[in-house]
Parts: structure tokens; sequence; C-alpha cells
């Protein structure tokens, strides 16, 4: 192993084509489904709200897509991002595990999900798009979806969270300094949104019911195109990059993983880091572990069920099979924005259906006791979402601890804090508490899940 703390990769060991885990796969993903009559959809039922492009990558099964040019040239901006060993945090907790994370946080926007807001940003202007519209939860996804329209020349709308856009401010700040219009949601634009507000006029608002506005106004307009920053497969796809990245940088410091750690919400972060292992795997490589970790306030993995239901909550999208909590389910309003959702990405979804990974949840408190254990170690402030990877991985190097054993931790640390530190603040002034999600909601949310033969 090296002995090295940072381990780089230079422009050129950049991928030059996106991982689909679905070549690879035992059985084919289940298809998305048409709600009226049950039957699966065609690529005429997305084209009021993708480009071709991105809809042939959704259903695509061939191993390797081609990265274009321009998108590699934006990509250079900060891509290949770092891979460390956490030298001193291992120190710290004592434990002879080998602990290492991949850092998305050097991005512009500070996280992982430019990686592929710019290549839908690519393909709507390579199809004529000039205006896109979107939902963001704590706001990682759209202000990096108004950097990627600043830099293809694209109008960008962000239907935000209200919870998320009334505690970060500076995330709404930094979507319109990249030329993007930012709107609370539920809002009075959409027919979505009214109703919700008709329903409670101080609705916190979910990822869910911004997905409906979002939807809405991409469907009545056919100058506009919606996109999104996790669940769907060609959103996972384009975050393989890091996890192609993470395997060379593992080569460069001699070591194999045993346990692969990332945050999950809709899956975008923790498939970009885990799928180009298991897809080695699946060939006949070296099996590990792979730890999911999500928010118990809302906990699609551990306590969903796995079934047909809408990405959206007003019931406007396909049907996808999916892990979930129900499309009507609000959970509670934690400081993780971008993992307060109710569904999880078919494709994490059915790895966890086959075994392939497994799922955690963890409390707030745990996780930003974590994050300031990593912090005060590494420097680096994680984002809320990200806390919960820091969280899991801590608990993996004090059980090899315990069992006085060697293992080999790798986790995304999928962004910085840096626009979250009132959630820091709260948490040091004891204001931050455990959010426990209402279990009768639960239990009514699931039962109105669509009935699919």
């Amino acid at each position: 192993m090296s002995e090295a703390y940072k381990f780089l990769l230079g422009e050129d060991d950049i991928p030059t084509a996106w991982y689909n885990l679905a070549a690879d796969l035992p059985e084919p993903p289940p298809p998305p489904l048409n709600p009226a009559t049950g039957e699966p959809v065609g690529p005429e039922a997305l084209a009021p709200l993708f480009p071709a492009a991105l809809i042939e990558q959704e259903v695509s099964t061939r191993r390797w897509i081609d990265i274009p040019g321009e998108v590699l040239d934006v990509y250079r901006l900060w891509r290949p991002t770092p891979l460390y060993r956490a030298r001193r945090l291992e120190r710290q907790l004592g434990t002879p595990a080998r602990i290492y994370y991949k850092y998305e946080g050097v991005s512009p926007p500070g996280s992982h999900k430019p990686n592929t807001a710019v290549a839908q940003a690519f393909y709507n202007r390579a199809e004529g798009v000039r205006r896109l519209v979107t939902e963001t939860g704590a706001g990682q996804w759209g202000s990096s979806l108004a950097f990627a329209g600043a830099m293809f020349g694209l109008e960008v709308e962000v239907y935000m969270v209200r919870v998320s856009y009334e505690q970060k401010p500076y995330r709404r700040a930094l979507m319109e300094t990249y030329g993007a219009r930012c709107i609370p949601s539920p809002s009075e634009r959409t027919e979505a949104g009214r109703r919700f507000l008709a329903e409670d006029p101080h609705h916190p608002g979910s990822l869910g019911i911004a997905i409906s506005e979002a939807v809405e106004v991409a469907a009545k307009d056919p100058e506009v195109k919606y996109a999104l920053g996790s669940v769907l497969n060609h959103v996972l796809l384009h975050q393989t990059v890091l996890g192609l990245e993470a395997m060379e940088q593992m080569k460069l410091a001699d070591e194999e993983v045993d346990v692969l750690v990332g945050c999950v919400g809709g899956g975008s972060n923790f498939a970009g880091l885990v799928f180009p292992f298991l897809g080695e795997q699946l060939r006949g490589g070296r099996r590990l572990r792979v730890v999911a970790a999500e928010p118990a306030a809302c906990p699609t993995l551990t306590r969903g069920t796995y079934a047909y239901d809408f990405g959206d909550t007003a019931g406007t999208t396909p049907l996808l099979r999916m892990h979930t909590l129900g499309s009507a389910f609000v959970p509670p309003p934690v400081h993780a924005g971008g993992l307060r959702y109710h569904g999880m990405a078919p494709l994490v979804s059915q790895a966890l259906e086959l075994g392939l990974i497994e799922a955690r949840a963890y409390g707030q408190l745990a996780c930003f006791e974590a994050g300031v254990t990593f912090a005060r170690c590494e420097g680096i402030v994680p984002a809320p979402e990200s806390t919960h990877a820091v969280r899991a991985a801590i608990d993996e190097a004090l059980e090899a601890k315990e069992k006085g054993e060697e293992r080999v931790i790798l986790f995304n640390l999928s962004g910085h804090g840096h626009f979250d530190m009132q959630a820091y603040a709260d948490y040091f002034a004891g204001a931050l508490r455990d959010l426990p999600y209402d279990e009768e909601s639960l239990r009514r949310a699931l039962e109105a899940l669509p009935q699919v033969g």
C-alpha cells in the first residue's frame, strides 16, 4: 500500500465513457409503466420531458456509453477529483482499518451533481432546447444545473423544496449567481403547487412535490425540457465517472476495497461510486460489501416497499419499480434536504433486491457528530447529506477495531457543507434533534401505492 495521503490522476485520465450497470445485471431492470394502462411506456411517453439522446441512454443496456468531447471539456474544470486516505481520522479512531474517500466537493458548485448536470445541459442544447426546469432539495442539484446552464447558454428555472429554500439562502444565491431563477416549492405558479398550498399554506415541501411542479411546467410548454438530478438510469450513468476514477486511484494506492460506502437519497452519488465496482464483481471480480447510508427520517431502503410508484407526489410521472415510502409521504424537515425523497433509484433498488448492497438508517445527530469528527481530523466540512456516509464509514472502522481486523473502506464525500453552516450552528447550539417520521403517515402512503398487476 502507498504511504501517501492524496491520490491524483491527470486530465488525460478522465474516463472517456460512462459505465452502465444494466449491462451486467443478472436480470433486466423492470420497465417504467403507464399508470393508466399498466403497460410498459415507450420512448414517446418521455419525449415531452427529455431529449432523444437522454431517452436512449435511459433504456440502454450497452455497457459503455461515450462521453461527448464538449462534456469532457467542462469536466476538465474540476475532474479528475482527488482521492484521499484519511490517516488522521484513522489515528483518532484507533482503528486498524484503512479509510479512503473520494472528494467531489471540488467541483464549482461544490458537489458531485455537475457530473450529470453538464451532460444533460449538453444533450438538451444539442437538440435545440433553450430552457430547462428542475427541482432541488438542499440545493446542490439546482446550483449544479444552474452552473451547467451557464456553461451551455441555457435558461434554468429551479423549484426548491420550501424548507431548504428557507434553511439555505446561500444555495439560492449561488443559483442566481449562475443565472438561474429559484422558486420555493410548493408555489402558486403551478396547479400542483396551488393544490398542496390549499391543503397547508405552510407546507414544508418535499422533493416529490417539487418534481411535480417542474414536470408540470415542462409538460405544458413544448419549448421547455425537464432535467432530473437523481433516480433515473441516465442520471446514475453520468455519475459513474467518479467511481471509474476511484478504481484507478485505488490502484495507485495499491489497495483492494473491502467496503464501499455512500449516502443515499435518490441514489446518484452512491451509484456513481459503487456501480463500476459492482460491474467488475458481476463480471467475475472480487466480491465486496456495499453500504448505503440513509436518513432515519426518510428510510426508503430500510423501511420502504419494493413496488411500482410515482416518482412525484402529484402522480404525473410514469410508474417506477423502486423502494418507496409512498409518493404521498412527506419526510420530516431534516437538514439533509437532498436525501428527503420518498423513492430510490430503480437500479439501486434492484441492487438491494439482488443482495448486492445493504442499507442502514441514521439519525441526524449521529451524522453531524461524525461530520464534526471528520472535519476536525481531515479539515473538510461535509455537507449534511455526506455526513451519513462519514457515519457509516466510521462505524465500519470502529467495528474493524473491535474485531481486530484490517479493513479497507472507501466512501464518497459527495459535497462540502460551506452553504450548510446553519445546520452545524444548530448542532453546536443543541437546537438540532432527531426527527422521527410519522408511522401513521407512512402506513397511509404505502396503502395508497398504485395497484399494478
